[in-house]
């Protein structure tokens, strides 16, 4: 499967739903430059509606259960070029050697950092939760020269939301995973109507790299955080 099928796939799915997308800011897309894409996360369509916006393939880390289900597993490796996040022991090393592969020859990286919260529990589309901080420590770890990170809004304007699964039937494949062990269902977010806002991106420099270190690395791993939470929070408000 040649390297735009990921990208071709997305504009099928998307056609094939139904859905509208606007998108804004095109211009502050980086341009000869290893990208790790940030985004706000409620649906399973994210991920293609990331890759029809940006015109390019993402190769995307998801939650390592998506590695275990039949069916589920081809489309999303196979069809989209994503890559499930190993067991839990396992799962940053994984996360960083594989991204730093892809970003040295170019290819962009997508990462949702919210985690898999908004995506087990329904959330209103103005929310954002809390940023885990792993893509923060990922970008200043990967030894990558001209790397931006891009923080990028996805304003569902209108949308249908129904059940997919039950959470408890997501166990067999991934019993670590303590979202899944409730009651009720996974919840299932179509956009028919969604904005696409690209934000500024973060350039990681050599300065960041060095404070990456010592008692200064929890200072520019926040820093990096809390600027892509707040230009994505701040974008959900212009598109909404």
């Amino acid at each position: 499967m040649n390297i735009n099928s990921p990208l071709e796939i997305s504009r099928a799915l998307l056609m094939a739903l139904s859905t509208t997308m606007f998108r804004y800011y095109e211009n502050r897309i980086p341009q000869d430059a290893s990208i790790i894409v940030t985004s706000n996360h409620r649906s399973f369509m994210d991920a293609p509606l990331l890759m029809a916006a940006l015109s390019h393939p993402i190769r995307f880390a998801c939650h390592h259960y998506m590695g275990q289900v039949p069916v589920m597993r081809e489309f999303v490796t196979h069809a989209l070029g994503c890559f499930p996040l190993e067991a839990e022991n396992q799962r940053y090393s994984s996360l960083l050697e594989q991204s730093e592969i892809l970003l040295k020859s170019r290819q962009m990286v997508g990462l949702f950092p919210e985690g898999t919260k908004p995506m087990v529990n329904f959330t209103q589309p103005n929310q954002v939760a809390e940023f885990q901080r792993g893509f923060a420590h990922l970008a200043l770890r990967c030894k990558v020269d001209n790397l931006a990170i891009l923080p990028i809004a996805i304003a569902s304007i209108e949308e249908v939301n129904t059940s997919a699964i039950p959470l408890k039937f997501l166990t067999l494949f991934d019993p670590s995973e303590p979202l899944f062990n409730q009651p009720g269902w996974h919840p299932l977010v179509v956009y028919r109507r969604v904005a696409v806002l690209i934000g500024r991106p973060y350039w990681i420099k050599s300065k960041h790299r060095e404070m990456y270190q010592g008692k200064k690395a929890k200072t520019v791993v926040t820093e990096i955080s809390n600027y892509c939470r707040s230009e994505i929070t701040g974008l959900l408000k212009e598109g909404i």
